[in-house]
């Protein structure tokens, strides 16, 4: 059965003390949907959030992680390191990391294998650039990207995964894909998956939305039957805006 999530990426925001003063106030807030929550603070303060919200309804996850077990790899982090803090789910293929540091589907494939051999669970993103969404080629190029990185995986790795469709032109831009232009990418998603493997993957793939969620339109977007919940970036730095998207289910 398929849950919903609504993760906060906060990416390269907050220092030790602005990691503090927000766990705070998220602790703060009441949260009134299923949901499940997360939040993804930069590498320096991941074992803090971590300790930090070890009792709360909250988990802490991790941006990003390198391939390889260990090695000459100066300035990365490996999955070994991030379980060795506690830390259980990582978000891997941001468009920023395709865009800014030349990550590929080749590369994240390997990244996908080594945390599921570490037991880990994987926020997998992917999306289509503007130029793709003008030209017609969305579902091409989102079919692509996810075919390339986790269609090498058994079905029973599934249970690891967790799908982020982010349209890149939505993000950060303040544009939004449209509740129905979400479902209907969402739901190719899911079909996809059926075709690749079985019912029972399809139907239990979390499948989240990331693009310019804000409170005023979570509600309406969560809505859509194939979405089922947020990655979450702008928003999730502040804990009230952040706590009306999570209870907008």
């Amino acid at each position: 059965m398929r849950k919903h999530i609504v993760a906060g990426n906060w990416k390269m925001n907050n220092d030790l003390i602005q990691t503090e003063t927000l766990i705070s106030e998220l602790k703060q807030q009441t949260k009134t949907s299923d949901a499940e929550v997360m939040i993804a603070p930069t590498f320096t303060n991941l074992w803090h959030a971590f300790e930090s919200t070890r009792l709360d309804d909250i988990e802490v996850v991790a941006q990003n992680m390198h391939f390889a077990e260990n090695g000459a790899y100066t300035g990365e982090v490996s999955a070994a390191m991030l379980k060795s803090i506690g830390i259980q789910t990582v978000i891997l293929g941001h468009s920023e990391r395709r865009a800014y540091f030349n990550e590929t589907d080749e590369a994240l494939s390997k990244k996908v294998s080594q945390a599921i051999a570490h037991d880990m669970r994987v926020i997998f993103c992917f999306g289509e650039e503007l130029s793709d969404r003008k030209s017609g080629r969305q579902e091409d190029v989102v079919k692509t990207q996810l075919v390339n990185a986790l269609c090498h995986l058994k079905a029973d790795d599934y249970k690891h995964i967790v799908l982020a469709y982010e349209p890149v032109w939505a993000i950060g831009t303040g544009e939004t894909a449209t509740p129905d232009q979400a479902q209907e990418m969402h739901a190719f998603i899911r079909n996809l998956f059926r075709e690749r493997y079985n019912d029972a993957v399809a139907d239990n793939l979390s499948i989240l939305y990331g693009g310019s969620v804000k409170p005023d339109n979570a509600k309406e977007i969560f809505s859509k039957p194939d979405v089922d919940g947020g990655l979450i970036g702008g928003a999730s730095l502040k804990a009230e805006d952040f706590y009306a998207i999570v209870n907008a289910f």
